[in-house]
Order: structure tokens, then sequence, then C-alpha cells
């Protein structure tokens, strides 16, 4: 008697479908399952259902629960698609390929997968297949599908991107293709392809009248933002700052957009505005980012995380995240060279330079960076010839011209001439086998003279110039070379090479001399000699005589000079050192202030004073009597002296209030 409520239930559930109501389509699904729980056409809608209304966990569930009635490949798309929404990539690959028939929308989801398991020539092929093999509206997804693909290879890769031919007809397929040239270090080129994206996204928005300027904007979020980045590579620094906030301040609900914006805004602060990075880095953990970016893209976060805790003084949190990150990737040396920053920083040098050994015998594929780390910090240290063992060390860079012009330069640093020549013979060999007489090669051996000459090895001077000199017999500067160096060596083979040089005709070239002289490069060139003073230089003297000499000047007499007197011979002599000076006359005064002891009174100084009392006349001492008053000024009085040239008088310290009111 159930058939009746049961159709029912099934027309229901059909129209909702057409409708798109899946939620009331799942309740009629649940009556029918009710009634018949492993009613298989009501499980596999309600597994629709749910994925419909985006619940993929409890879809998995019942797929999971009911796997005798329904088999891998009557829902094994919905379950591989179930997963991959959930981020099981891994499951929801081994479930794709567990399912026999492999139908389109499976090769779809299969693209995908591979997309973002990062297997990009699989994914390339896939595509490939899809887009020559299939026939119906989806041609263009296809074609922005498999253009992400070429970009993720260029950047991610650093392979050249394959031509495909790919329209550039939509906002999407345009962006990709300038992430192609970014990857390609095509910038230029890059920012003229994001600036048609824009027009193309702008037109294609603005047909739909339900869209509105906001919506606009954040749909032009992610291409503002790679136009900030193109920036950024180009040096542009300020514009990029400004276009990334913009990005910022739309709130995007893009996880991984935002992450990726505030991460470069990081990079642009460094290690200055550390306020603004640390806001910032909130952006980069926010919950599925770390579904949404590359692994490139997430470990370059969390890089620059450890970086920001090491600048903003946090030791312990930088450990934390270093050693994670060394977990995740154990042969990558940008976080031990974080780590050794961060020793570097505790003046823990030594154990720095133990920690870049140890990575460097572990992993010898990054020991060429990892050693030029260490031979900085030696350098540091002053421990020049330990550095220049480590530059040595480096294989891949050992005979480089940049890496010969360093070693040079640090062993004349350290006056080690023979270590510096060594250098040289040993990259001249190299390049005799491998490039011999090649441009680098001959430079060397070019180099290699100049020094021998400049430090007096001219004995070891001449192979090389010699050698210079085969090469290039027309050299006459070589040859001179080559002729002074043995010229101190050996005369007689001096003497032989001399007839190798031009003859004094053919050197001439009629020039005229005086004309080179009085030419106007030459005016500044030729220096006149200087004048000897007290001597006058000869000049041709017109037939007309001598030239006049001018009158001196009488010097003028003071007013009161007389003729008759004879001159005061200490004239020129100060008026204080003269033999006759007695100091200056100062008026007498009753009453003078400041004399005597402090405190004593003007009286008491009256009463001391001899001329006041004449009716007591002058006594003198009895012979043999040691006491009296001396009247008579033996000793001379004492005069203030002058102050020496820039000294200072200075006030004696006054007594300062300690606390508060009243109180000393």
């Amino acid at each position: 008697n159930g058939s009746g409520p049961v159709s029912a239930l099934w027309t229901e559930i059909n129209r909702c479908g057409q409708n798109g109501d899946f939620t009331r389509a799942l309740k009629a699904v649940n009556k029918i399952l009710h009634e018949n729980k492993d009613d298989v056409t009501a499980l596999r809608c309600k597994i629709v259902c749910l994925i419909q209304n985006g619940g993929f966990k409890e879809a998995l569930n019942v797929m999971n629960t009911h796997t005798k009635s329904l088999t891998s490949d009557m829902i094994g798309f919905e379950k591989a698609y179930c997963e991959y929404r959930l981020n099981r990539v891994d499951h929801a690959l081994k479930t794709i390929q567990g399912i026999p028939e492999q139908t389109d929308k499976l090769k779809e989801l299969y693209g995908q997968v591979l997309y973002r398991l990062e297997r990009y020539d699989e994914c390339l092929a896939v595509y490939k297949d899809m887009i020559r093999n299939s026939q119906d509206d989806y041609e263009e997804e296809r074609k922005t599908n498999l253009s992400a693909v070429l970009a993720a290879q260029s950047t991610w890769e650093n392979t050249s991107a394959e031509d495909l031919g790919l329209p550039e007809s939509s906002y999407e397929l345009c962006y990709n293709a300038a992430c192609c040239l970014i990857g390609q270090g095509q910038l230029s080129q890059a920012m003229q392809k994001l600036q048609k994206a824009e027009e193309l996204c702008r037109k294609s928005l603005a047909e739909d009248s339900d869209v509105t300027e906001e919506d606009v904007e954040a749909e032009l979020a992610i291409i503002h933002s790679q136009m900030a980045y193109v920036m950024q590579l180009q040096g542009r620094t300020e514009d990029a700052l400004q276009l990334y906030n913009q990005v910022i301040k739309l709130k995007p609900s893009d996880v991984g957009l935002l992450a990726v914006t505030a991460n470069n805004i990081i990079t642009i602060n460094k290690d200055q505005n550390v306020f603004d990075s640390k806001k910032k880095v909130k952006l980069t953990s926010a919950e599925g980012v770390e579904h949404k970016l590359a692994k490139k893209q997430l470990q370059a976060i969390e890089i620059n995380k450890a970086l920001l805790a090491m600048y903003t003084n946090q030791a312990d949190q930088c450990n934390k995240m270093l050693a994670s990150l060394q977990t995740q990737n154990p042969g990558h040396p940008r976080p031990v060279l974080i780590k050794v920053a961060q020793l570097c920083r505790e003046k823990q040098h030594n154990k720095a330079i133990e920690l870049l050994q140890r990575f460097s015998d572990q992993h010898p594929e990054s020991a060429s960076g990892i050693k030029l780390t260490m031979a900085q910090l030696y350098v540091t240290q002053g421990h020049v010839t330990k550095a220049c063992d480590i530059l040595k060390s480096i294989e891949e860079m050992k005979y480089k011209p940049g890496m010969i012009s360093a070693l040079v330069t640090m062993y004349t640093h350290e006056e080690d001439i023979d270590s510096a020549i060594d250098v040289f013979t040993q990259a001249i060999q190299y390049y005799q086998s491998e490039q011999p007489g090649s441009a680098i090669h001959l430079s060397l051996v070019r180099e290699a003279a100049n020094y021998k000459l400049k430090y007096g090895r001219k004995k070891e001077a001449t192979s090389d110039l010699e050698q210079l000199w085969k090469q290039n017999k027309k050299d006459v500067h070589t040859l001179a070379q080559l002729i002074s160096a043995y010229s101190l060596v050996d005369q007689d083979k001096a003497k032989a090479l001399s007839k190798h040089l031009p003859s004094p005709d053919t050197m001439s070239f009629n020039v005229d001399v005086d004309e080179l002289e009085n030419s106007h490069g030459a005016t500044y060139i030729r220096k006149k000699a200087a004048k000897v003073v007290g001597e006058s230089q000869p000049k041709e003297q017109g037939p007309e005589g001598v030239k006049k000499k001018k009158k001196k000047k009488k010097g003028k007499l003071p007013k009161n000079y007389d003729p008759k007197s004879t001159p005061d011979p200490e004239r020129w002599l100060p008026m204080r050192e003269r033999s006759y000076y007695r100091g200056k006359k100062k008026g007498k005064k009753k009453e003078q202030v400041g004399r005597g002891t402090q405190g004593a009174t003007s009286g008491a100084c009256a009463e001391l004073d001899a001329s006041k009392s004449a009716s007591s006349p002058p006594t003198s001492p009895r012979p043999g009597s040691g006491t009296g008053t001396a009247t008579s000024n033996a000793v001379p009085p004492r005069q203030q002296k002058p102050a020496a040239a820039g000294a200072t008088r200075k006030k004696a310290p006054q007594k300062k209030k300690k606390g508060g009111k009243g109180g000393w």
C-alpha cells in the first residue's frame, strides 16, 4: 500500500531537482529511504542532493556506509569529487585511478586533481587530450585550465612555456598568459598583458547590469595584485606597495590572494615598519590558505614569517619555525641561512660556521651558496686566508672570473703574492685545456702578466707576455712590456726581441707638435712653471727702455714728534714690560671696601692706618732684637697674573636643593 506515497515522493524529487531545490528533494529522499534503506536509486539521489548543498562529508559517509549497495562504477565520480572538495587530493587520485570507465567528467576532475598535486606534465597531457577529443560548450573553460597549467610550469618549474596558440579572448586567458611571461622574466610584456586583462574584465562585467562597481573591483583584485608584483620585480616598490594596500582594503574573499598580497607587503617592509608587518602576517595564516597556494608559495610565506620573528627579536619562535621548515624540506638552504643569521645576531659566529659546514657536508648539491656564506663570515672575523680556502673548495665556481678576482684581491690584502699568482696559474691552465685562445683565457693571461710586473716578478711575467705576443705579433704594447721584463732578466733576449719593434719612420704620424700643444684639448694639460719668490723673470724690453720704478711713500710721523729729542729705545715693547713701568696710579679712597679679612669693618681699617697717628714717631729695632714692626716694603706687592690664552674663569660651585620645599 506504500506504492502510492513513494510514487508521489519520486515525482516531488524530480520536480525539485529540475527547480534546483535540493533541500526539499533531500527530505523526500529521506522519506523513501526510511521505507527502504537499501534503495540504490534513493541513495544515489541523496548523495547528489548532499553534494549540491555542500554536504561533502555527509555524502562521503553515505557512500562509505553502503559500500555493498553502491559500487565504485556507480558512484566513483561522486566519491572522488567529495574527496577533492574536502582537500583529500591523494585519496581522490586513488579513487579516480580505481574507476574502470574514464568518462569526460572524470577526466575533467582528474586534470584538477593533478593540478593540485603539482604534477603539471601529466595535467597538461590530460587537458590536451580533452580539447582534442571533445566537442561541447566547455572548450573555453578547458583552454583556460590549460593556460593555467602552462603558467604554473613557467613560474614554479622554470621551464619555457609551450606555445599552443591559445587565444586571449577572455580576461582569464589573458591573465594566465601574463603569468607565463612573468615566469620567463619578460616583465614589460607581462604588464601589457595584465592591462589588457583588466580592460577585458571591465568590458565583460559591464554587460551584466546586476554587477556593482564593488563587484568589479573585487574581480580585478587578483589582476591588480599581479600588477603590483611586476612593479615590485621592476624595483618600483612605492607603486607596488600602494597597489597591494588597495587590494588588502577590498578584503577579497579569496584567502589565497590575501595571503600572497600580505606576504609581498612584508617583503617590501623587510626590517622596517615591523608593526605593519606583524598585522599583515596574520592574513597569511588564515584558514584554508594551505589548500589555495602552491608548495613554493607556502614555503616562501613560512620563511618570511621566520625572518620577521628574527627581526622582532623573537628567537624562540624563529627557531621553532626554522625547525619545522627543515623537517618539511631538509635540503633547502634558506632555513639554515636564517638560523646562521640568528646566531650571528647573538654573536655566536663559531657556532654559525659549524652549522654551515655540517649542512654543506650533508647536502653537497646546495654547498656552493653555503660556502660563500662561510667565507663571508670568515672575512668579517678577519680570517681572510680561511675564507680563501673555503672559496677555492667550491668546484663549480673555482675558475669563474669573479672568483679569481676575489681570491687575488684577498691574497693581495694578506700580502701573499705567491698564492695570488698560483690562483692565476691554475685558472690559466684550466682555460688552456678547456677553452684555449678564448677571450677569457687571453684576458686572464694579460691580467696575470700585469700583476706579476706590478709586484716585481718580471721573470715569471715573461712567459705570460710571450704567450700573448705570439697570439698577436702586431701588439706593440705587449712587445714593449716583454722587452722591459727581459731587460732585467736576459738582456740578450731583450735585444733579440727589440728587433721586432717598428722603426721610428713607421711610427711617425706627421703630427705637428706645436699645433698639438696649442690645441684646445692641450690647454689644461700643459702647466706653466711656478714663479720663484724674490726673482723677477726677464722680459723682452722694448727699444725705448726700462720700466719705471714706483716711488715709496714716506711714512707718517706722530703729531708730537720732536726731531731733536732721542727716541725711547723701549718704545717697541708693551708698556707693562718696560723697565720704568710702575703700574697704574689709583686714587686714594678713605673707605676702601674689600680690604682685609672677610667680615672686617671699615673702622678697623682706619685704626690700622699708621699715617693717621702723627704723635708716635717711627721707631727702629734695637741691635740684636728680632722683634719690631717692619715698615719697609721689602717684598714687592702681589700682582694678579694675566690668564693664559684660551683659559676660562669658573665660578665656585653653589649648593643645590636636594629635596622638597625648605630642605637642603
